[in-house]
């Protein structure tokens, strides 16, 4: 398959995705075949202390029908940073990335595409918790984050952190260039910039469940604190903008 052929490029930002990263892919790939669109998957790895690398070298090797980009961080960059270099390397005409530990599922992947086909520029999973006692934590806090994002910013939006976004690339690719944060607030960022420009959205319902493979890097107080921290300065920022293009 030539560049010029693929259809749909998925990113695949990793950071120790030892456990569960040969599965996941297994699961997105077969998604993809069912649905008869030609893609690539684009992996970025983000200097894993794991296998991860390993693993990714596993999966080239036992799918050489599969398009396949390879891209290796020598320093960490960050979630931001690391799905947009995959972005940036992606060919596909429509592009987009998921969290590896399939939290929610690759299943979800046909109704974004429709979606951006059927005139979307971006289309996102809207995430809906499954009950889980043990998430219970991570529930609150992305329901918090949610009403954070609404009441200091000011967005229709329901779901700007979800990890799970695809997008139209020849239209969306130049707004990387203003997105600033390089870590987790890259989404928020993302997305609030993309409302304003007047981007047709489209937040698509997907069921979110906890995989405990994983240890969460999630601290509730500490991140909740940043969080804040970081969505007042982007409204300052968004501020500033604003004036500058009135002078102007």
């Amino acid at each position: 398959m030539t560049a010029a052929e693929v259809g749909v490029s998925i990113v695949l930002a990793c950071y120790n995705e030892e456990p569960h990263l040969e599965r996941s892919f297994a699961e997105i790939r077969d998604v993809l075949d069912d649905t008869k669109e030609p893609y690539e998957i684009v992996f970025v790895d983000d200097v894993s202390r794991d296998r991860t690398r390993e693993a990714i070298a596993r999966i080239v090797a036992a799918n050489p029908g599969t398009r396949i980009q390879v891209l290796l961080h020598d320093t960490n960059k960050g979630r931001g940073a690391t799905v947009t270099d995959g972005f940036r390397a992606a060919v596909g005409e429509i592009v987009g990335y998921l969290d590896v530990d399939l939290e929610v599922h690759a299943r979800y992947i046909p109704a974004l595409v429709k979606a951006i086909r059927r005139g979307a520029d971006i289309a996102t999973v809207r995430r809906i918790y499954a009950f889980q006692v043990r998430a219970l934590d991570r529930y609150l806090m992305s329901r918090g984050y949610s009403w954070l994002v609404r009441r200091v910013i000011g967005t229709a939006l329901q779901d700007t952190e979800t990890g799970y976004k695809f997008f139209r690339r020849a239209t969306v690719l130049p707004l990387l260039d203003e997105i600033r944060d390089p870590r987790w607030f890259w989404d928020t960022e993302f997305m609030i910039r993309a409302e304003r420009r007047g981007f047709k959205i489209a937040e698509i319902p997907g069921a979110y469940i906890r995989c405990y493979e994983k240890a969460s890097t999630v601290s509730g107080l500490r991140d909740s604190i940043d969080y804040f921290g970081k969505l007042l300065t982007f409204r300052r920022r968004l501020a500033e903008e604003d004036r500058t293009r009135s002078r102007s």
